[in-house]
């Protein structure tokens, strides 16, 4: 059985940093690709970033330098660092492990998911 917990989201002003974590159980973090997307009120969730298993990451076009994806492999713990934070950047932010150690950008290549956390950036 595999679980991903996230925690770190929160309400931030603009401008302003966050970092998500996202602890696994049940997978070892740096034997697939692990992801993060996102999901705002009405819109269908999006890719933000992906680390393979190799450390290569890869990243939304959104993000614009502003993220940072990486991995704690004796935490088993994936972090997203989230700065310069926009209003637009609100949203429900999840974690996911991939099927393979390169996914990438569609969900369908993550086979278990995190509950989310909230992630509000006040203007």
């Amino acid at each position: 059985q595999v679980q991903l917990d996230e925690s770190g989201g929160g309400l931030v002003q603009a401008g302003g940093s966050l970092r998500l974590s996202c602890i696994a159980f049940g997978r070892t973090v740096n034997t697939v690709a692990m992801g993060w997307f996102r999901q705002a009120p009405g819109k269908e969730r999006e890719f933000v970033a992906t680390i393979w298993s190799g450390g290569r990451t890869y990243y939304a076009d959104f993000v614009e330098g502003r993220f940072t994806i990486s991995r704690d492999t004796a935490k088993n713990t994936v972090y997203l660092q989230m700065n310069s934070l926009k209003p637009e950047d609100t949203a429900v932010y999840f974690c996911a492990a991939g099927r393979t150690a390169w996914a990438r950008l569609n969900s369908n290549e993550y086979d278990y998911w995190g509950q989310g956390t909230q992630v509000t950036v006040s203007s």
